[in-house]
Protein backbone atom coordinates (compact mmCIF):
# COMPACT_ATOMS: atom_id res chain seq x y z
CA UNK A 1 0.00 0.00 0.00
CA UNK A 2 1.64 3.36 -1.16
CA UNK A 3 1.07 6.59 1.10
CA UNK A 4 -0.22 9.30 -0.78
CA UNK A 5 0.11 12.84 0.77
CA UNK A 6 -3.09 14.86 1.24
CA UNK A 7 -3.09 18.17 -0.43
CA UNK A 8 -2.80 21.41 2.22
CA UNK A 9 -6.57 22.16 1.70
CA UNK A 10 -7.65 18.60 2.62
CA UNK A 11 -5.95 18.06 5.57
CA UNK A 12 -6.82 21.32 7.27
CA UNK A 13 -10.28 20.23 6.39
CA UNK A 14 -9.48 16.90 7.73
CA UNK A 15 -7.70 18.33 10.92
CA UNK A 16 -10.92 20.79 11.25
CA UNK A 17 -13.13 17.46 11.47
CA UNK A 18 -11.45 15.73 13.50
CA UNK A 19 -11.06 19.03 16.40
CA UNK A 20 -14.65 19.21 16.14
CA UNK A 21 -15.14 15.81 17.20
CA UNK A 22 -13.06 16.21 20.44
CA UNK A 23 -15.29 17.11 23.23
CA UNK A 24 -13.69 20.28 24.95
CA UNK A 25 -14.07 22.03 28.64
CA UNK A 26 -15.20 25.87 27.89
CA UNK A 27 -13.30 28.36 29.45
CA UNK A 28 -13.19 32.01 30.12
CA UNK A 29 -9.85 33.24 29.55
CA UNK A 30 -9.86 36.84 31.03
CA UNK A 31 -7.38 39.84 31.53
CA UNK A 32 -7.10 43.47 32.70
CA UNK A 33 -4.91 46.53 32.70
CA UNK A 34 -6.08 48.52 35.57
CA UNK A 35 -9.10 50.10 33.64
CA UNK A 36 -10.00 48.01 31.11
CA UNK A 37 -10.86 44.12 30.79
CA UNK A 38 -10.53 41.59 28.15
CA UNK A 39 -11.69 38.26 27.62
CA UNK A 40 -12.71 35.09 25.33
CA UNK A 41 -14.11 32.06 24.77
CA UNK A 42 -11.45 29.27 24.76
CA UNK A 43 -11.04 25.14 24.82
CA UNK A 44 -7.51 25.74 24.22
CA UNK A 45 -6.44 25.08 27.31
CA UNK A 46 -4.43 22.12 29.32
CA UNK A 47 -2.64 21.76 32.65
CA UNK A 48 1.14 21.40 32.49
CA UNK A 49 2.76 20.70 35.58
CA UNK A 50 2.13 20.41 38.88
CA UNK A 51 5.53 21.68 39.76
CA UNK A 52 5.30 24.20 39.79
CA UNK A 53 1.19 23.86 39.10
CA UNK A 54 0.76 25.55 35.61
CA UNK A 55 -1.27 26.17 32.14
CA UNK A 56 -1.32 26.12 28.70
CA UNK A 57 -3.20 28.74 27.01
CA UNK A 58 -3.19 29.20 23.26
CA UNK A 59 -4.59 31.98 21.43
CA UNK A 60 -5.25 33.15 18.27
CA UNK A 61 -3.07 35.84 17.59
CA UNK A 62 -5.93 38.07 15.94
CA UNK A 63 -7.89 37.27 18.95
CA UNK A 64 -9.16 40.62 20.69
CA UNK A 65 -7.54 38.91 23.78
CA UNK A 66 -4.01 38.70 22.55
CA UNK A 67 -2.45 41.92 22.90
CA UNK A 68 -3.49 42.59 25.98
CA UNK A 69 -2.78 39.23 27.35
CA UNK A 70 0.70 39.50 25.86
CA UNK A 71 1.41 42.99 27.63
CA UNK A 72 -0.45 41.36 30.84
CA UNK A 73 1.47 40.01 33.91
CA UNK A 74 -1.62 37.97 35.12
CA UNK A 75 -4.91 36.50 33.99
CA UNK A 76 -7.17 33.99 34.63
CA UNK A 77 -8.85 31.11 33.44
CA UNK A 78 -12.44 30.40 34.36
CA UNK A 79 -13.53 26.88 34.10
CA UNK A 80 -16.80 27.39 32.84
CA UNK A 81 -19.81 24.85 34.34
CA UNK A 82 -23.69 24.25 32.49
CA UNK A 83 -24.79 27.57 34.60
CA UNK A 84 -22.72 29.37 33.15
CA UNK A 85 -23.65 29.01 29.37
CA UNK A 86 -24.91 32.51 29.19
CA UNK A 87 -21.36 34.17 30.06
CA UNK A 88 -20.49 32.14 27.38
CA UNK A 89 -23.02 32.71 24.37
CA UNK A 90 -22.26 36.75 25.69
CA UNK A 91 -18.28 36.16 25.59
CA UNK A 92 -19.56 34.57 21.73
CA UNK A 93 -21.36 37.49 20.80
CA UNK A 94 -18.92 39.74 20.90
CA UNK A 95 -18.99 43.26 21.65
CA UNK A 96 -15.83 44.91 23.53
CA UNK A 97 -14.67 45.28 27.04
CA UNK A 98 -17.34 45.82 29.45
CA UNK A 99 -20.69 44.63 27.12
CA UNK A 100 -18.44 41.47 27.14
CA UNK A 101 -18.62 41.31 31.10
CA UNK A 102 -22.44 42.72 31.18
CA UNK A 103 -23.60 38.80 31.88
CA UNK A 104 -22.29 36.80 35.14
CA UNK A 105 -21.15 37.78 38.40
CA UNK A 106 -17.95 39.14 37.69
CA UNK A 107 -15.08 39.92 40.14
CA UNK A 108 -11.68 41.26 40.24
CA UNK A 109 -8.64 39.73 42.10
CA UNK A 110 -5.34 40.11 41.54
CA UNK A 111 -5.99 42.74 38.99
CA UNK A 112 -7.83 40.46 36.73
CA UNK A 113 -11.55 39.30 36.26
CA UNK A 114 -13.01 36.43 37.86
CA UNK A 115 -16.28 34.59 37.60
CA UNK A 116 -17.54 33.96 40.92
CA UNK A 117 -20.02 31.27 39.76
CA UNK A 118 -17.80 29.45 37.50
CA UNK A 119 -16.75 26.01 38.51
CA UNK A 120 -13.08 26.97 38.70
CA UNK A 121 -11.10 29.57 38.01
CA UNK A 122 -7.00 29.54 38.11
CA UNK A 123 -5.32 32.86 38.53
CA UNK A 124 -2.18 32.86 36.88
CA UNK A 125 1.26 34.99 36.42
CA UNK A 126 2.63 35.02 32.83
CA UNK A 127 5.88 33.06 33.01
CA UNK A 128 6.69 32.19 29.32
CA UNK A 129 4.75 32.99 26.01
CA UNK A 130 5.55 30.74 23.00
CA UNK A 131 4.21 31.77 19.49
CA UNK A 132 3.74 28.97 16.86
CA UNK A 133 1.67 29.05 13.56
CA UNK A 134 -1.06 31.23 14.28
CA UNK A 135 -1.17 31.15 17.98
CA UNK A 136 0.97 31.91 21.24
CA UNK A 137 1.21 29.01 23.79
CA UNK A 138 0.84 31.24 26.91
CA UNK A 139 2.28 29.69 30.20
CA UNK A 140 1.06 30.35 33.18
CA UNK A 141 2.25 29.98 37.01
CA UNK A 142 -0.58 29.48 39.66
CA UNK A 143 -1.00 31.68 41.82
CA UNK A 144 -5.01 31.69 43.25
CA UNK A 145 -7.77 29.27 42.36
CA UNK A 146 -10.75 28.73 43.64
CA UNK A 147 -13.21 24.99 43.10
CA UNK A 148 -16.85 24.38 43.52
CA UNK A 149 -17.48 20.31 43.51
CA UNK A 150 -21.03 21.32 42.90
CA UNK A 151 -21.01 22.21 39.41
CA UNK A 152 -20.66 20.02 36.14
CA UNK A 153 -18.34 21.93 32.98
CA UNK A 154 -19.75 23.34 29.98
CA UNK A 155 -18.91 21.35 27.00
CA UNK A 156 -18.46 21.66 23.72
CA UNK A 157 -18.48 19.37 20.86
CA UNK A 158 -19.33 19.39 17.01
CA UNK A 159 -20.68 23.23 17.50
CA UNK A 160 -22.82 22.52 20.16
CA UNK A 161 -23.01 22.61 23.89
CA UNK A 162 -23.45 19.64 25.44
CA UNK A 163 -24.23 18.03 29.21
CA UNK A 164 -22.73 15.36 30.46
CA UNK A 165 -24.32 15.34 33.35
CA UNK A 166 -26.72 12.01 32.08
CA UNK A 167 -23.16 9.78 31.29
CA UNK A 168 -22.19 6.89 32.81
CA UNK A 169 -19.28 7.33 35.42
CA UNK A 170 -17.62 3.96 35.63
CA UNK A 171 -15.82 3.41 38.70
CA UNK A 172 -12.33 1.57 38.28
CA UNK A 173 -11.98 -2.18 39.31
Amino acid sequence: MSEQTQSTESLLETFRDAMRHVAATVYAVTTGDGTDRYGIIATAVSSLSFEPPSLLVCVNRRASLHEPLACASTFCVNVLGLANRDVADNFVRGGSGDERFAVGAWEEMHGVPVLATAQSSLICRTAHCHEFGTHTIFIGELIAARHRDDAMPLVYYDRHYVDIGDATVRQPG
